[in-house]
């Protein structure tokens, strides 16, 4: 049980850094080099690292056995008065995240595929490293598809802020900056709920079984 909580938290933290690289270095690529400056484009989980986001609120779930996991690393830092083009940059930044998340899941599904394609390999060591990538996969979906909730402090809220009067994306943004805890509970409440947790699993289950020709 300690095992599986480990990798699976290993696995959690290096996929969230992986999705705050990403933001930093398209954010660096629109002409915002703040994140790179304060050393945040690397892949060292150290500067990523929130106690709470990242460590304490994923293993508290892990144990409890929650229908769901997630948590954050530190956001990228991201100046917006430096970017070429707003309110084209800002959507492809936190888009970004969510690809990389993706990515990761579909080059899982592949090792997957491959794994399993060879017989003997999977009945060796090959079984172990599916296991591992299975649970890179699972993680990566998870966080991808979550991710586009567009709820506060997820990537979804900052897209679709975009595309709303400037005055109701401000309210709309400024509900995680003032109450974080009430956003991450309000958060794990709607995940919680049958409804809504059967409607996302579905679309977990169906991208996992695209990437990997296997169901969670």
């Amino acid at each position: 049980m300690f095992t599986f909580i480990f990798i699976y938290v290993v696995v959690f933290l290096f996929s969230g850094v992986i999705r705050e690289v990403a933001h930093g270095y398209v954010a660096h690529l629109r002409g915002d080099d703040t994140a790179k400056m304060l050393g945040r484009i690397t892949l060292n989980p150290l500067p990523h690292v929130d106690l709470f986001g990242s460590i304490i609120l994923p293993v508290m779930l892990l144990v409890v056995k929650a229908p769901v996991l997630f948590g954050w690393a530190k956001p990228a830092p991201i100046n917006y008065d430096n970017l070429k083009n707003p309110k084209i940059d800002v959507p492809l930044i936190f888009i970004a995240g969510p690809l990389s998340n993706i990515l990761l899941a579909v080059i899982s599904g592949l090792g997957i595929r491959l794994i399993f394609a060879i017989p003997d390999f999977e009945a060796g060591v090959g079984g172990s490293i599916a296991t591992f990538l299975r649970i890179m996969l699972n993680v990566n979906v998870i966080l991808s598809v979550i991710n586009l909730i567009p709820f506060p402090p997820l990537d979804g809220s900052k897209i679709i802020a975009c595309f709303l009067p400037s005055s109701v994306a401000t309210i709309y943004l400024d509900l995680m900056n003032s109450n974080p805890f009430l956003c991450a509970i309000i958060l794990f409440l709607i995940l919680s709920s049958g409804i809504a947790w059967r409607f996302i699993n579905l679309v977990i289950n169906f991208f996992v079984t695209i990437f990997s020709g296997i169901a969670l």
